[in-house]
């Protein structure tokens, strides 16, 4: 394959996504009905605040495949860093009485020493362990949420105090300027995470989850790969809190359960683990059909069925359970490992190269940087 055509094609993608952002920009100016998946034509307000949802945890997704997808790291306590941003600046424009931005930065601030916290203990250990001392930190920020509830308002959560916020970001009327904030939010989160990968300490990364004994023993240090990697995709989650926060007009203790992680570990193996594009996918799929089916759950087509059909389609959970299961099973990848491994098969299948494009392709590999693989 000429070489002219292999750099036209490492630029689909990027025309791919600024036209996909361009599109998703000026949604909130068309009507366009989706039946079934949109509750209203996409300008109405109720839309826009679902869409911004998907968003809002398609970048928390994205921020968790950091950790799994990149270094291998199977942490149940990710939501703690996605409650610090929603209770952080909650909690910052309740009781510090700061303007919205010094109150986000205080927010991620607070999420970025939270995360280097438990992180640096963490890390002390790998795999089921360290999922576990992830899991008990988790749990202790619940329980810190749930019993103060002078500051965190406990059971009942804490509400957005709007006087401090721009009033292009307050009430239903301004639905559409929250939803251009959680799409930047998500770009931001997308590009930072493909920062990561692409550079020095994502090689390190996925070097050290294949083997980190042989990181070692090149004189690197696995521990502060990893620690970074965790910092950063905690602040990333922190951020998505702050987007969820000014969203929902408020926050609630399961913002930071272990019931959230669970979730979030299921829109990435949905979308597929180690794909930035396949944790975004898992992350709307999943939202969208937790809103959506809860709907159908209570609508009167679904109560006159007869009982060994109306029981399971009434609860949601049951149904996104089942979903779960046959990705598992039949498409063990997820969406996005399906696919990549269907269009490798196709590209193989139907292009024998000719020795000629043999020797430019081993050409053109001898260019690229050499990556460090176990």
């Amino acid at each position: 394959m000429p070489r002219s055509t292999k750099n036209v094609r490492r630029f689909v993608p990027v025309v791919i996504g600024v036209v996909l952002i361009a599109f998703m920009a000026l949604l909130p100016m068309l009507n366009l009905s989706l039946p079934g998946i949109l509750p209203t034509p996409t300008y109405m307000p109720g839309t826009l605040a679902l869409l911004s949802l998907c968003m809002v945890f398609a970048a928390l997704a994205l921020s968790y495949n950091l950790l799994l997808g990149t270094s291998g790291m199977l942490s149940f306590g990710h939501a703690l860093y996605f409650g610090a941003g929603a209770y952080g600046l909650g909690i910052a424009l309740e009781h510090l009485g700061v303007p919205l931005w010094p109150g986000v930065f205080i927010a991620l601030l607070g999420g970025m020493v939270i995360a280097l916290a438990t992180g640096a203990v963490s890390m002390r250990v790998s795999g089921i362990p360290f999922a576990m001392v992830t899991l008990a930190f988790a749990q202790a920020g619940s329980v810190l949420v749930r019993r103060n509830s002078d500051i965190t308002g406990g059971e009942e959560g804490l509400g957005l105090n709007t006087d401090l916020v721009p009033d292009a970001l307050v009430g239903v009327v301004n639905t559409r300027n929250l939803y251009w904030l959680t799409l930047a939010i998500l770009v931001i989160v997308y590009l930072v995470s493909l920062w990561v990968d692409k550079s020095r300490l994502g090689h390190l990364a996925r070097a050290t989850r294949e083997n980190e004994q042989r990181v070692r023993v090149l004189g690197l240090s696995p521990f502060t790969v990893r620690l970074t990697v965790f910092v950063i995709a905690a602040v990333l989650a922190s951020l998505a809190g702050v987007a969820y926060l000014l969203l929902q007009s408020g926050t609630v203790p399961r913002a930071v359960s272990a019931d959230l992680t669970i979730t979030i570990l299921v829109m990435v193996v949905l979308g597929g683990v180690g794909f930035r594009w396949g944790a975004i996918v898992g992350g709307v799929l999943y939202t969208l059909l937790d809103q959506r089916l809860t709907v159908l759950a209570g609508s009167e087509a679904i109560a006159g069925l007869p009982d060994i059909l109306r029981i399971p389609l009434s609860e949601p959970l049951f149904l996104l359970g089942a979903l779960f299961i046959l990705v598992v099973m039949f498409l063990p990848g997820g969406i996005a490992g399906t696919v990549d491994k269907l269009f490798r098969r196709r590209r193989r299948s139907g292009h024998d190269e000719s020795p000629l494009e043999e020797i430019d392709d081993a050409a053109a590999q001898a260019e690229n940087p050499v990556e460090v693989r176990a």
